[in-house]
């Protein structure tokens, strides 16, 4: 094969498999639990979060629409922290990169690193951003892949908070 009908064959998989569906989860689910480490090391658990409204968010440093999300995110852990919110992030890239991106952009949560595990049991997540809303008893009620804008999050937040 020449190399530009390689060029055109691997453009076409990575276009493939990034608009493919993130997750094989089901709504209504229970959310995985799993463990793993922060960007310092420290291990931390999903199921700490239980009673809370989680939003879990499947990212990396070097993906446009990710970075776009993040302020978002930032400002709605701001608001909505101490209301019953736990916005997590999950990292998928090392944890090097990953701390030196949070750290750049202000982050106020917790950013864990992905092993490979966490992202196979809620997925395979083939494309990111691919964020879950997990609600107080820990059911998965909403998958978003692909940004979404601020309001549609705090929509979601707001309406489970209120259950």
């Amino acid at each position: 094969m020449r190399p530009g009908k390689v060029f055109i064959f691997a453009l076409a998989l990575f276009f493939l498999g990034a608009c493919s569906q993130g997750s094989a989860i089901e709504i209504g689910a229970s959310a995985p639990d799993f463990s793993l480490a922060d960007i310092n090391g420290k291990t931390v658990r999903l199921s700490a979060f239980n009673g809370k409204v989680v939003i879990l968010d499947f990212f990396a440093s070097w993906c446009p629409p990710c970075r776009q999300e993040i302020p978002d995110f930032i400002e709605l852990e701001k608001a909505y922290g101490d209301k019953g919110l736990a916005m997590i992030g999950v990292a998928m890239e090392r944890a090097g990169e990953a701390k030196e991106f949070a750290g750049k952009m202000g982050i106020n949560y917790p950013v864990l690193v992905d092993d490979g595990k966490a992202s196979e049991i809620y997925g395979p997540i083939r494309s990111i951003p691919t964020t879950f809303i997990i609600d107080k008893n820990g059911k998965i009620v909403k998958m978003y892949i692909g940004s979404r804008e601020k309001a549609v999050f705090e929509a979601d937040i707001k309406s489970e908070l209120l259950k």
